[in-house]
């Protein structure tokens, strides 16, 4: 019986240890607690500044030639020779093909021959005239045989004029018998062969001549992309570069950069209502014939310089449920605060930020899934802090541009 006793007793005792030391642990926990305050969030952020940045525009464009002639005949014939290789790059008038031109020799022969006729009897014409003048002083020969004198001589001379010009027809399509490029370029495909009938201006010509130095880059632009830039300039966000007013680069269909600017040299006076879009004519060098018509090429068009513009990694920024731009910032007290921006482009990785940031603004880069607006926090700075106000050339496409 006291046996039993004593082991209830121990067991007892066991408990109350284990209580008293679980006690212990859990006041020394709560002492601890009290003593250590919870870290604040670190979010590393980035100083809004205002930098002058140069604005572009990527449009994609077709490359057309510079000038282009069909090659047709002028006078009808057969093709004696074809002296021209197809493919090849011809001189201004360098002979391509040539028609026979025996039967315009004899033209012009026949009509010298008329002419000299018709000049041969004007001395003798011209001199009865005169007589006759002198006789009708005289009283010696009546009035209708003066004029009559004197309507031959005026007939012989109408009909040397006539001569003079059947000769210079004659002469002309003689010419026409040699086809002659009219401009230096490159030769396309011949449609006639040696043998061939030709008929003067027929819907089949010879061949095409193009010109590809220099050679056009035909592009297109939306008519709200031409508003936004009158009114950027008009209202001074944006400023003329000046000396380069009007430069385009050309990037061809593998992505590589054409090594020679182009220079914008047309603007269509008028918007396709079907697309709301008009058309830019662009000229540029092409002096080894690296551009061909109808290879497609991507045009970067020198927009100005935005001066003061805001422009933030697109690291900093998120959308809300509403589709709208939001970034936190961090203000002096160290409480993250959000706002609502008004994103004009996308430029490189970085955004152009029309409204919503204000310079010296710190924006959150990293750590902003970590806080809320309210929050404090610990600011640490950004190593590659790449909104710092340096000024530079930053290209951008209007193709990624947002509201």
């Amino acid at each position: 019986m006291s046996m039993v006793i004593e082991v209830k007793t121990r067991k007892m005792a066991v408990v109350w240890l284990m209580t008293a030391l679980l006690l212990l642990g859990a006041c020394q926990s709560g002492k601890g607690g009290e003593s250590k305050a919870a870290p604040l969030p670190e979010v590393a952020i980035v100083t809004v500044a205002p930098r002058s940045i140069e604005l572009d525009t990527e449009l994609p464009g077709r490359i057309a030639a510079y000038q282009v002639a069909d090659i047709r005949p002028q006078v009808n014939g057969i093709v004696l020779k074809e002296l021209v290789r197809e493919g090849s790059d011809v001189q201004e008038g360098q002979l391509l093909y040539q028609i026979d031109p025996t039967p315009f020799k004899v033209a012009l022969q026949s009509a010298k021959a008329s002419l000299s006729k018709a000049e041969a009897n004007l001395p003798s014409v011209r001199a009865r005239a005169e007589r006759y003048k002198e006789l009708l002083a005289q009283k010696a020969v009546s009035q209708q045989d003066f004029e009559d004198v004197t309507g031959v001589l005026g007939q012989t001379l109408a009909e040397i004029e006539y001569w003079k010009a059947q000769v210079e027809a004659a002469r002309i399509n003689l010419n026409y018998t040699r086809v002659t490029a009219p401009f230096a370029g490159r030769i396309g495909r011949s449609q006639v062969r040696i043998g061939n009938v030709v008929i003067a201006y027929q819907p089949t010509p010879f061949t095409v001549l193009q010109q590809l130095d220099p050679i056009y880059v035909d592009v297109v632009q939306s008519s709200a992309e031409l508003l936004r830039l009158r009114r950027a300039l008009e209202v001074g966000r944006l400023h003329s570069a000046d000396g380069h007013s009007g430069k385009v680069k050309i990037f061809l269909e593998d992505g590589t950069s054409y090594p020679l600017e182009g220079t914008l040299e047309f603007a269509d006076v008028s918007v396709d209502p079907t697309t709301g879009s008009y058309a830019l004519r662009i000229v540029v060098a092409n002096p080894r014939h690296l551009l061909l018509p109808g290879m497609f090429v991507r045009a970067v068009v020198k927009e100005g310089i935005a001066k003061d513009a805001i422009v933030v990694p697109q690291q900093g920024v998120s959308r809300n449920p509403k589709g709208q731009a939001v970034a936190l910032v961090v203000d002096e007290k160290d409480i993250v605060q959000q706002r609502i921006l008004t994103i004009d482009r996308a430029v490189g990785d970085q955004w152009l930020v029309s409204s919503g940031l204000a310079p010296g603004e710190r924006l959150i880069m990293e750590g902003s899934l970590k806080v809320r607006p309210g929050n404090s926090v610990k600011v640490v700075p950004l190593h590659n802090d790449t909104a710092t106000g340096q000024a530079g050339t930053v290209s951008g496409s209007n193709a990624a541009s947002q509201k």
